[in-house]
């Protein structure tokens, strides 16, 4: 069984940072597809970043130079380091991971950047 679990949400000021953290269980992690998402009020779920079983990471333009994700597969943990904080990435932040077709969701952890 999957386990996914996210931590590292905050309140924090426009232009700020916040590291956040997901903890595995349950998977080989190792030669997963992890990736983090995010979904804002009366919006859809986007993607915010993936990193691959290699170590090769994709950013859509918003977050690109913001934002960074990383594997620690001896810990089974995905960070994303998220720097310049903005209003607009406001949203719960979900953890995903991914392999032959199937997802698996993390519970999620609200960001919030405002003054």
């Amino acid at each position: 069984q999957v386990q996914l679990v996210e931590s590292g949400g905050d309140l924090v000021q426009p232009g700020g940072s916040l590291r956040l953290s997901c903890a595995a269980s349950g998977i080989i992690f190792s030669v997963y597809t992890m990736g983090w998402y995010r979904q804002a009020p009366g919006k859809q779920r986007e993607l915010v970043a993936l990193i691959n079983s290699g170590g090769s990471t994709n950013y859509p333009d918003s977050v690109k130079g913001r934002f960074t994700i990383s594997r620690d597969n001896a810990k089974n943990t995905v960070y994303l380091q998220m720097n310049s904080l903005k209003p607009e990435d406001t949203a719960v932040y979900y953890c995903n991971a991914y392999k032959n077709g199937i997802s698996s969701w993390g519970q999620g952890t609200q960001v919030t950047v405002s003054s």
